[in-house]
Formats: structure tokens, C-alpha cells, sequence
């Protein structure tokens, strides 16, 4: 059997029994005693229909498991494996005891350190061990999978279980596992797609879309999921960068790319769900690929291991256009650990504390919020969900209104996103009068959280679980996590890393900094990618003998927790979106009025930051603000158009190196009022 294949079905096993802890040879920590009856186990609405704006799906975070990795539904409900006879283990009847016999005291909290040495320990389920990757020797989680298809195997054992809903449709694992197999054979057979080569995914988050990515992963491609908020220009410049064999895209990304396709005469493009009369020779269609394969098809012999390249995901740069962050199986497998250990993490530390720290009995059922085309919609959601059979609820579009009604209506259990959208839950006209009792979690990230939001979550959801967390596209999601009683005791912070993730804040030279001291912080692990596509400059630049340089400022205080700062690199995150200043300081200045721009990050009591901008003209040249944020929006997708544009009669402040000094043009603002 295929090496990807063998070690990811044994993996998932492990998966998803993480919350076991079970005892036996080897496993010196705990023995665990069942109960009665167990078992000791081994926000802008579209103009039209099909017209779709950056609102489309929300605000997105991109600072990794800043939210939805707190506690994604693999994280809050870590099930059991099918039993042989068909049976679930009940782990949630059954309680962690030590060597001597005894249970230890609830009103004890075990300290962060001692939780890891005993969630790591040898013969655990978290067990860790050391390989060198990448030349660096590097801990990694001992059980984690091998790839992706071996999840994906696993995932046909949920048989009927509904998977994902979306609008009224209900696909089961079974359906979802035999309609990416039938891709991954449509793609090696039709398209002759082999390991290594790419497969690009445009759309709005569709049942399709994750057909689509698991198909691809099965297949032993490289996944490119495009950002469905792109222009038309943005759309072509990834599939270029990229070089996709096929890209599979919805109705509007077809429309975009349309006047761009003679660029990309070698591309084979795939429409799916499209109300149409259908493609006119420029596209397949989504459900020929679906056809003429056996009902009992397996997934290709493809040979994947965890080095393998799995996915590119584009995130904004400070330098030029977006980069194409390359990741490996081991990167996302990495990620899917992180979430169960943090979860356990939380539920030890909460339940020393008088919590129930137990995992819940009920599958989970997590409502999306965010984009699949980010590392947390895609990482810490889709995989997550599917890894731990789950439940995941879609939305054609983030709407504070209709979220509160899926809730009602599909029994969620947990909701989040960057904090604006848990803001627009809580303070929606319709929060009283709908039944959100199965609600256990609510998580989020990706932007600033203000500490009063733990209180109003407390507040609206007593006894819910809130949690914040911090990562990047870079880190594959999860790199630090700050949930339950940690997050109540420290709301200020994004928690402290899992165990596999080394961390240090350093100085303008790439010194270790004491505790306390502030400076950029840096991160190494598994979760860290190997790089950016095609950019060896880039990538020598922000990567460091497998340390990542975040571009973040932050302190680490005694405890290990860490606070986010402020920002290094020259971005403005609007509700987690990460835009380029540079980007659309660009744009402006193909405006021939326009001589000197500088974009900065306004406040904004949702979205945390919206775009804003100063310009200079060129003497004797007119122009208006209007007219500026048209000739941007012409060229970039509509959530990085300035909101407001300010214009300066003198020439924009710069220090002697010739950078312009944004910090003084933003107290400028407020000293005059604007």
C-alpha cells in the first residue's frame, strides 16, 4: 500500500482517539477509569445574484488559528473511532486517573508546563519525537499523519453522517469521499494531473470546493486555492505565478477570468455549479467529472510523504504582489494535532479548575464563517471537521442574521471568525429571540480582540468556552492558543505555543530578547512552510535557519504567553484580511495626478482596521477622492480600496533614508480632527 496512504489511516486512528489518553504498556502517565456502562479503551450584501464582494464570506482572518483553531469542531469534540462493532467509545464517561490509583484533585490546576510533559510523555497519543527537516532538527508530533489522502480514506468510515450542509443540501461522508475520489481519477485519467503538479480552486465556499481540494490532494497534486474576492487581473496573476494544469472555478471567478483566459492558452478550466445554459467551449463542467467511474472506486496509489508539497496559499506582501505560501502534508498534519492538543490542554487546565474538561458525547457541529481559500478556513476547519467527523455548515455569504438562524436551525455547538463577526452575533436584533442552547464554543482570531469581548461572551453565552489564538498562512494556522480559564486569566494574550512550535522575540539584529523585552517575534516548527513559490529572495528573507520571521512585534512574559504588539511589516488587516500598503500605494500612482501615496490602517470598531490613504498631487493636476477610489478599484479587489483618501498640500514626511513616516501622518490626522 502506498506509504501516504498506509501511515494516514493508522494516523487518523490516532487522531481520533486523542482524547483518550489511554493507559497500557508504555504509558506511564495515566490509566483510565469508565463509569457505568463505558469501556476502557485501547457584511455588505451582494449587488445581484452571482455579484459577489469581499463581504461575501465575511471578514477573514489570516492570522492563523487566531479563532476557528481555538476550537474548531476537531478541537471541541475530539470523537472516538468507529468501534469494531460499530460501537463509539464513550470517552466521555470516563475519567483521567494517576499511577497510585487516585483521582487527581479537581480543585488543583496543573501548571501549562506540567500539562505538556504529561500530554508529551512517551506512549501518549501526543507523544512527540525529533527528525531534521529541512536541515534543522525539528520536534514533531510522533502520531501525527502522513498526508492528506490518508485522511481522507479514513474519513469514508463516517459513512452517512452528514458532512457538509450548505442551503438545504446534505452530503454525507460517503457521498463527499466518493465524489473526490472520482476528481483524483478525472484529473490523473482526463487532465493527466501527476504528484507535483498543480490544481487551482476559485469559488465561494461550496460543497465543490472541498470535493474539489480533496480531489486534487488525493490525486497527489499541489492545492491552489485562488482568493474568490480577486479581480479579474488578481485571479490570472495567480494562476500564472502558479501554473496550474486545471483550475476549477464557480460562475462570477469564470465571468472575472473570462477576458483573462487567452493569456493561459495551456489551462483547462472546470465550471461547477453554475445555473447557466453551460460552457461555450471555454469550460468543462464540474459533473463531468463525476462520471463514468465505479461506485466502489478507491483513491489513487499515489506515493505522498509528509515533506511532500500539498498546498500554495497566497497571502499579501509588503514588497509587491501576493505570495504563494508552499506547504507540506506535514505542515497541515502538523496543524491537525495542534488543534487536538490545545483542546486537551484547555479542557486538563479548566477542569482542575471546577470545569467539566471532559469531551462532549454529541458530534460537533461548526457553523463556517470564514473562507476555505485561508489557511484557517482550509486547515483548521475544512481538514479538522473531516478528520473527526463532524458536521460543517456553510454560508453562501457571512450575515450576522442568517448565522443566528443556522444556529437555531442546525443545532451548532460552535461559531466564530475574526471578533467583528462575533461582535455582529452579539449585538444583532434577532440574538434574543433565537435558541442558541446548543451552543459550547465560541472562537475566533486573525484581528485584535478587545478583552471586553471575553466579558460580553461571558455575558450572552454563560458557561461558553471563548478562545483566541495566533498564527499565520505561513505556520499552517495554529501556532499559540489561548482558551478557557488561560484565556479568562489573560484576554490580552494569543496564549502560549504547542509544544512542537519554538518561539523568541529578537531585536533589529536577530538577537534573543530578555522576557518582557518587545521585538519581532519569530517562530520554528513542522507548521512552518518551506517557503514562498518561486521566490528565493523572498523566502531567504523571512525564513532563517527554519526560523520565520512574523513581521509582528510582540513580548513573551514568565509564563510563556505571548502579546501581539504591534506589526513589523507595512499591512493593514481589515477584519483579518491581510491587505499590502505597498500594494495599493501602487495603484495610486498610476493615477497620473497622483506624485507621493501612503496607505494607512484607520480604526474601525468591527472590521478592527479599513484602508485609508494620503496622497500628493502633481502641481496644476485635479483630481477628486472619488475619482481616486475608482481608479483603484479598476485594478484591485474592492475590500482593498480606500475608504478614505486625504489629500496633502506638501510633500509627504520621509526620514533620511527616504521611508515615508506613516506614524507621523496618522497623528497629523488626528491633530487636525480627521
Amino acid at each position: 500500500m502506498p506509504r501516504g496512504r498506509r501511515s494516514g489511516g493508522e494516523a487518523g486512528r490516532q487522531l481520533a482517539g486523542l482524547a483518550r489518553h489511554r493507559a497500557g504498556p508504555g504509558r506511564p502517565w495515566v490509566r483510565r477509569r469508565c463509569g457505568p456502562g463505558g469501556r476502557r479503551g485501547g457584511t455588505e450584501p451582494a449587488e445581484a445574484e452571482g455579484d459577489e464582494r469581499e463581504e461575501d464570506h465575511g471578514p477573514v482572518m489570516r492570522r492563523g488559528l487566531p479563532t476557528a483553531h481555538a476550537r474548531t469542531p476537531f478541537a471541541t469534540n475530539l470523537r472516538q473511532p468507529p468501534h469494531p462493532r460499530g460501537e463509539w467509545w464513550p470517552a466521555a464517561r470516563c475519567q483521567t486517573v494517576g499511577d497510585d490509583g487516585t483521582v487527581p484533585d479537581p480543585t488543583e490546576t496543573p501548571s501549562i508546563a506540567e500539562v505538556h510533559a504529561r500530554l508529551t510523555a512517551p506512549g501518549q497519543p501526543f507523544e512527540i519525537d525529533t527528525t531534521e527537516i529541512r536541515g534543522v532538527p525539528t520536534r514533531v508530533w510522533k502520531h501525527a499523519a502522513a498526508s492528506l489522502p490518508g485522511l481522507l480514506d479514513r474519513s469514508r468510515g463516517f459513512g452517512d453522517l452528514d458532512f457538509l450542509v450548505y442551503e438545504g443540501e446534505h452530503w454525507s461522508f460517503e457521498r463527499h469521499f466518493r465524489a473526490a475520489a472520482q476528481v483524483a481519477a478525472a484529473l490523473h485519467d482526463r487532465y493527466g494531473v501527476r504528484p507535483g503538479d498543480r490544481v487551482a480552486v476559485a469559488m465561494r465556499n461550496l460543497p465543490e470546493w472541498s470535493v474539489a481540494f480533496w480531489g486534487a490532494a488525493a490525486a497527489g497534486a499541489v492545492v491552489v486555492p485562488l482568493n474568490a474576492w480577486w479581480t479579474g487581473p488578481e485571479l490570472a496573476y495567480g494562476l500564472r505565478d502558479s501554473g496550474p494544469t486545471v483550475v476549477v472555478v464557480d460562475g462570477p471567478r469564470l465571468e472575472r477570468l473570462e477576458p483573462e483566459l487567452a493569456g493561459l492558452p495551456d489551462l483547462h478550466v472546470v465550471l461547477a455549479r453554475d445555473p447557466g445554459p453551460g460552457p461555450d467551449g471555454t469550460a468543462s463542467r464540474f459533473e463531468e467529472l463525476l462520471e463514468g467511474h465505479p461506485d466502489d472506486l478507491e483513491l489513487p496509489p499515489v506515493d505522498l510523504g509528509p515533506e511532500d508539497e500539498a498546498t500554495i496559499f497566497y497571502t499579501s506582501g509588503t514588497t509587491g504582489p501576493p505570495k504563494g505560501v508552499l506547504g507540506t502534508h506535514r505542515n497541515i498534519c502538523t496543524n491537525l494535532m495542534s488543534l487536538g492538543f490545545v483542546t486537551v490542554r484547555g479542557a486538563l487546565r479548566s477542569q482542575r479548575a471546577g470545569a467539566d474538561g471532559s469531551s462532549p458525547s454529541a458530534r460537533n457541529v461548526y457553523l463556517l464563517s470564514v473562507p476555505f481559500f485561508h489557511a484557517t478556513g482550509c486547515h483548521s476547519v475544512l481538514v479538522a471537521n473531516l478528520a473527526a467527523g463532524n458536521q460543517l455548515v456553510l454560508m453562501r455569504r457571512w450575515d450576522a442574521g442568517r448565522a443566528l438562524e443556522l444556529i437555531e436551525q442546525e443545532r451548532v455547538t460552535t461559531f466564530g471568525g475574526v471578533p467583528a463577526m462575533v461582535w455582529q452575533v452579539l449585538e444583532h436584533a434577532d440574538f434574543e429571540r433565537r435558541d442558541l442552547s446548543s451552543l459550547r464554543t465560541v472562537a475566533y482570531g486573525g484581528a485584535p480582540a478587545a478583552p471586553e469581548l471575553v466579558r460580553a461572551i461571558e455575558q450572552r453565552f454563560p458557561g461558553r468556552t471563548p478562545s483566541n489564538g495566533y498564527g499565520l498562512t505561513e505556520t499552517s494556522s495554529v501556532t499559540t492558543m489561548n482558551a478557557g480559564a488561560d484565556y479568562v486569566a489573560h484576554p490580552d494574550s494569543v496564549g502560549v505555543p504547542v509544544p512542537v512550535c519554538d518561539i523568541q522575540v529578537v531585536d533589529e539584529q536577530g538577537r534573543p530578547l530578555p522576557v518582557g523585552g518587545v521585538g519581532e517575534l519569530w517562530i520554528r516548527g513542522p507548521n512552518v512552510v518551506k517557503g514562498y513559490w518561486n521566490k528565493p529572495e523572498e523566502t531567504a528573507a523571512s525564513f532563517t535557519d527554519g526560523w520565520l520571521h512574523s513581521g509582528d512585534l510582540a513580548r513573551i512574559d514568565e509564563e510563556g504567553f505571548v502579546y501581539i504588539v504591534d506589526r513589523a511589516k507595512d499591512l493593514v488587516i481589515r477584519g483579518g484580511e491581510n491587505i499590502s500598503s505597498v500594494e495599493v500605494e501602487a495603484a495610486l500612482f498610476e493615477h497620473p495626478a497622483v506624485t507621493d501615496a501612503a496607505v494607512l490602517g484607520l480604526p474601525h470598531p468591527v472590521l478592527g482596521e479599513e484602508v485609508g490613504a494620503v496622497v500628493h498631487t502633481a502641481p496644476g493636476t485635479a483630481v477628486t477622492e472619488d475619482e481616486l477610489r475608482e481608479h483603484v478599484a479598476a485594478r484591485l479587489a474592492a475590500f482593498k480600496v480606500p475608504v478614505r483618501i486625504w489629500f496633502s498640500e506638501e510633500p509627504l514626511p520621509r526620514n533620511p533614508a527616504g521611508k515615508i513616516l506613516k506614524r507621523d501622518l496618522k497623528q497629523s490626522l488626528v491633530d487636525r480632527g480627521a
